[in-house]
């Protein structure tokens, strides 16, 4: 449990545990939600989106009399696996500043793909990190980013820590968010991944209302960088994922479905949330864990194979559903055992793919 309370810190540090063992458009879109009956609720999200721009109060008016257009047809423009193979295994690490170490422990361990966590984007990791990939021959999946300020892996601290949720840290995450964007455009890779928090179950309380706007400025950047946006699930539920990205509202929205996040916050089994979230899954964190017993902290995460994640059954699902994209292990220890436990996942998830 210590590991999963500071998931920033052991993203940090794998790379080296590894070694060593608001636009137009946004605000447009948003307008068509209202135009098409959206309710009270989308035009409290309309109104905090806009804010004072007056360029954006022109797009929303222009966007209003195209009379309701439908939003859900291209919410999927999976960016980046055009002409790749379908379900190849991958790696999420933290390069901190040694891109090079990073990448090429990826390759040791033979998987084709990676995300890439960053915390600092210092002046020129961009160009070490396109030149490692490159010089190894590693895909990158998403720029993944969390942070900055405090967070706390817990079902006390979480609500108030964790993602675009909290107030005191929201304009911070967002900007961080946005230089993720430029730094993935720099990269060339066509996804930003994030904790967006504990999403408000309730659609009245005004913290959903709040999101939503930072959301609609947020996704919007990343279209207007030809990238997704991809939520990773843990802290909401399945539908109240599915409800916030439709009240968004953007075609370049996908999720990166972390198979033990739903067990370990005890929000669903993702042998049914796949049934919800299945046509937004652009990503794959193949990870283990147990259910929680203590309601005060998250459940356990274990070796894949270990815990209640029924891998037979998610693998056949995105078979049928002709998921494209990669599947990346994710195991959030350090040292030696990390290293063994990504080994026995690559062979186990090898012989499930096939």
């Amino acid at each position: 449990m210590s590991e999963k309370k500071n998931r920033r810190a052991f993203l940090k540090s794998s790379a080296a545990a590894l070694v060593a063992g608001l636009g137009v458009e946004t605000v447009a879109r948003a307008a068509v939600v209202v135009s098409a009956g959206g309710g009270e609720r989308q035009r409290e999200i309309l109104r905090f989106a806009q804010a004072d721009n007056l360029e954006n109060r022109a797009a929303a008016r222009v966007a209003a009399r195209a009379g309701g257009q439908a939003l859900g047809t291209a919410m999927q423009r999976a960016f980046g696996n055009e002409g790749r193979k379908a379900l190849r295994l991958g790696l999420i690490i933290g390069i901190g500043k040694d891109p090079d170490a990073a990448i090429a422990k990826v390759k040791e361990l033979g998987l084709p793909t990676c995300q890439v966590y960053v915390e600092e984007f210092a002046e020129g990791l961009a160009g070490r990190l396109v030149r490692a990939l490159e010089k190894n021959g590693i895909e990158a999946t998403s720029i993944v980013v969390g942070g900055p300020g405090k967070e706390v892996w817990d079902f006390y601290g979480g609500p108030l820590t964790i993602g675009l949720v909290p107030r005191e840290t929201r304009s911070a995450r967002v900007a961080h968010i946005k230089r993720a964007s430029e730094f993935a455009k720099e990269c060339g890779v066509r996804a930003v991944q994030t904790h967006c928090g504990f999403i408000p179950e309730n659609p009245n309380d005004p913290l959903y209302t709040e999101t939503i706007g930072a959301l609609i400025d947020l996704v919007g950047y990343c279209r207007r960088n030809a990238q997704n946006f991809r939520y990773e699930t843990g802290q909401e539920t399945p539908i109240t994922l599915l409800r916030a990205m439709r009240d968004v509202g953007l075609d370049n929205q996908g999720v990166n479905f972390d198979l033990a996040n739903l067990i370990l916050y005890g929000k669903a089994n993702p042998v049914d949330a796949i049934e919800i979230l299945g046509p937004y899954v652009q990503g794959i964190h193949a990870k283990d864990g147990l259910w929680p017993v203590n309601p005060k902290e998250l459940g356990e995460e274990v070796p894949i194979g270990k815990g209640k994640v029924d891998f037979p059954k998610i693998i056949a699902r995105l078979k049928e559903m002709k998921y494209p994209g990669a599947v990346t292990i994710e195991r959030e220890i350090s040292g030696p055992q990390q290293m063994e436990d990504v080994r026995g996942a690559k062979e186990y998830l090898e012989k499930l793919i096939g």
